[in-house]
């Protein structure tokens, strides 16, 4: 891969070794989706994974939002 930039490489390349952080698949609200735990059985969504196309368009599965699952 070549990636043509003005930037500096070390701003490029900065944080590639930090680990991920730990997702988990979860269903809320008929929704799969990978939510970044924040405390026991309540997360903040990262992606949508099965949904209804009208699922996208809802605020309250938007990322960045906190759900409860079991």
């Amino acid at each position: 891969m070549t990636l043509y930039t003005n930037m500096p490489l070390e701003l490029v390349m900065e944080g590639i070794h930090n680990e991920v952080e730990k997702v988990q698949e979860v269903w809320a609200n008929g929704v799969k989706m990978q939510v970044m735990p924040v405390a026991p059985g309540m997360g903040k969504i990262v992606r949508l994974i099965e949904c209804g196309l009208d699922d996208y368009l809802n605020p309250n599965l938007m990322p960045g939002t906190i759900v409860h699952y079991h």
